[in-house]
């Protein structure tokens, strides 16, 4: 229960000290501002009602593509993972790239990614496939390379095949790490996405925070961006929930 309780009440002091402060037009006076600039809370909440069916339609279309990218790149980096992990030769050799591809801001490439494939969805998952490929890469290889080397000693011994190591000793220890490059890949999808739709999208979560920039409709635009924190929180709550089924020895 104090899990859940002190961050909630939390929340609830903050949300309470912003409705009032909102109300009163304390924080508009102090940034020198309009007052419809600074909704309260509670016209947040009105404006997610309101537009409860176009908030709806939007979120699936950024819930697809960060499903989609985030499958993309689970299957691109564990599987570059286990490639580096099985070959040391390609390890030192892609390794150094990898993480100097990290340096190369993703707002250089996105435009020209556009360009190449069009304003559809797959320019979009690729994106998030790119923000979420290094830290499922990174943390896999990790969780690989953590194996106990006793334990392999032991298959050795059993005359176990490589797959047979792979799968009883290997893999089994690597999960851990896994899911926690998942969830950081978890985090940074949301923001993957709505970045991908401010490039190029007619929809979308971060297409509507867009427009609503442009036309001065704050409220609403509070209320996708709660939405989207929201889808966040939940997709990194079946991580974990995802983690607690699979490895159950933790």
């Amino acid at each position: 229960m104090r899990r859940w309780l002190l961050p909630l009440g939390l929340i609830a002091l903050l949300l309470g000290a912003w409705q009032i402060a909102a109300s009163t037009g304390a924080i508009a006076n102090a940034l020198n501002l309009e007052d419809f600039l600074v909704p309260s809370p509670s016209e947040i909440a009105a404006a997610l009602w309101e537009n409860r069916g176009l908030l709806a339609e939007n979120a699936w279309v950024t819930l697809r593509e960060i499903l989609l990218g985030i499958l993309c790149a689970l299957i691109a980096g564990v599987g570059m993972a286990v490639l580096m992990h099985r070959w040391r030769l390609l390890r030192d050799a892609a390794f150094p790239l990898i993480v100097a591809s990290q340096t190369i801001p993703i707002v250089v490439i996105s435009p020209i990614l556009l360009v190449w494939f069009g304003y559809g969805i797959g320019p979009k998952i690729l994106i998030i496939a790119l923000f979420c490929f290094f830290p499922i890469t990174v943390n896999a290889l990790d969780g690989l390379r953590s194996t106990d080397p006793e334990a392999v000693k032991m298959m050795r011994s059993l005359d176990a095949s490589r797959w047979q190591r792979f799968r009883r000793v290997e893999a089994p220890a690597a999960l851990p790490s896994l899911f926690s490059g998942i969830k950081i890949a978890v985090v940074f999808a949301p923001l993957a996405a709505v970045f991908a739709e401010w490039v190029g999208a007619d929809a979308g979560l971060g297409r509507l925070i867009q427009s609503d920039l442009a036309n001065y409709q704050v409220a609403r635009q509070f209320a996708a961006v709660f939405v989207l924190a929201a889808m966040a929180l939940i997709l990194i709550g079946l991580a974990a929930l995802a983690e607690r089924r699979v490895v159950t020895w933790r």
